[in-house]
């Protein structure tokens, strides 16, 4: 398999994710506080917002390179010929 294809099955992949999740969590700590040896912290989970054309973009540039990559090889060379 060469780069192109991995290339366009990897941005395939993530514009389905994108589409099923509609973004990411990541945890932000907003409080700590520390008492000798006890320690407390607080942590909130903050969401990443992807908007559906982006992932409806990004599965489309994919099937684009996966179509590019596919229809590349199949071309005769003029060696070939």
């Amino acid at each position: 398999m060469n780069g192109i294809r991995i290339a366009a099955i990897t941005l395939i992949l993530a514009g389905v994710m994108v589409l099923d999740k509609g973004g990411f969590t990541y945890p932000k700590a907003t409080h700590e506080a520390s008492l000798g040896l006890l320690s407390l912290s607080v942590q909130d989970r903050k969401k990443f917002n992807i908007p559906i054309w982006a992932g409806i973009g990004i599965v489309m540039i994919g099937g684009a390179l996966l179509f590019a990559g596919s229809t590349r090889k199949t071309q005769p060379h003029e060696e070939d010929i």
